[in-house]
C-alpha cells in the first residue's frame, strides 16, 4: 500500500494527481530558488498573512498550499506525498482525492487565520493537506479496518504520532495547520470512505495490461518486482520518515 514499487513512468500514469500536485510544487520552489526576483513576487503574493487575510485577500488560505519555505520543507512533502498519497488517489478516485487533499488544507489555514491572534503571522506549505491524508488513514484504521491490512495500520499509527509529537518539539512550525488539518481528514471519514474499495496493485496491473494491448506482457512481472524487496522497504520507508524528522530536529540547532 505505501510500497512504491512502480517506474517512473507508470507512478506517473497511475497517479496523476499526485504526481501533477508533487510537480508544481517542487516546479514553484525550483523557479523561486533559482530565480530571486520572482522569489519575492510569488511569495508577498501566496503567502498565508493574516493581515493580507483580513484585508480580502482570500487566495492567501489556498496558495500557500504550493509553497514551501526551503529544501527541507519541499523533500519532506514531497516524500511524504509519494509515498501516502497515491493509494488513497486509487480508493478515492480523483474527485474524491482532490475533496480531502485541498479541504483538509483549506480548512487548516482558515482556522490558522482565526487561532493566530497575530496580524503578521505567516505560514507556508502542504502540512496542512498531508496531515489530512495522515487523518483519513487513522479513521480508516479505527472504523473501516476493511480497508487497510494491520501491517500498514501499525506503520500509520506510527507515523502520525511521530508527526503529531514533532509537530510540538520543532520550531517555526504551523502548530494550527496540522492539527486542523488532521482533524479536518478524519472527519472525512465516514463521508468519503462510503463504498470506497481497498487499495490493490493488481488495479494497475490491469490498467498496464490494457495500455499495453498484451503484448509482451509477463504477467509474473509485477511479483518479481513487488516481492523481491518486500521484507526490506516497509522498514527503510519508516526508517527514512524517522531521519528526515530527526534532521529537521537538528536544523533548529545549527
Amino acid at each position: 500500500m505505501f510500497i512504491r514499487t512502480e517506474s517512473f513512468k507508470d507512478f506517473l500514469q497511475f497517479y496523476p494527481l499526485v504526481s501533477i500536485i508533487v510537480a508544481v510544487q517542487i516546479g514553484i520552489w525550483l523557479l523561486t530558488a533559482l530565480i530571486p526576483d520572482l522569489y519575492e513576487v510569488i511569495y508577498s503574493l501566496g503567502i498565508g498573512w493574516n493581515l493580507g487575510i483580513s484585508r480580502g485577500e482570500y487566495w492567501r488560505l489556498v496558495t500557500p498550499i504550493f509553497l514551501h519555505a526551503g529544501i527541507g520543507h519541499i523533500v519532506f512533502n514531497s516524500f511524504a506525498l509519494v509515498l501516502f498519497a497515491p493509494a488513497l488517489e486509487q480508493m478515492l478516485g480523483k474527485i474524491r482525492f482532490l475533496v480531502v487533499y485541498f479541504f483538509a488544507g483549506i480548512t487548516a489555514n482558515i482556522l490558522t487565520y482565526i487561532v493566530e491572534p497575530d496580524p503578521m503571522y505567516t505560514h507556508v506549505g502542504a502540512s496542512g493537506a498531508i496531515f489530512g491524508l495522515f487523518g483519513l488513514y487513522l479513521f480508516m484504521v479505527f472504523f473501516e479496518k476493511r480497508l487497510i491490512d494491520p501491517q500498514n495500520a501499525k506503520l500509520i499509527l506510527i507515523i502520525s504520532v511521530i508527526s503529531l509529537v514533532m509537530t510540538f518539539f520543532r520550531g517555526n512550525i504551523n502548530i494550527a495547520g496540522h492539527l486542523f488539518g488532521f482533524i479536518a481528514g478524519f472527519a472525512l471519514g465516514p463521508v468519503l470512505l462510503k463504498n470506497v474499495e481497498p487499495f490493490s496493485p493488481w488495479k494497475n496491473k490491469r490498467r498496464k495490461k490494457t495500455y499495453d494491448n498484451n503484448i509482451g506482457f509477463d504477467p509474473n512481472r509485477w511479483n518479481k518486482k513487488r516481492y523481491r524487496y518486500k521484507p526490506y522497504l516497509r522498514p527503510i520507508i519508516l526508517g527514512a520518515f524517522i531521519i528526515l524528522v530527526l534532521l529537521g530536529l537538528l536544523s533548529n540547532f545549527f
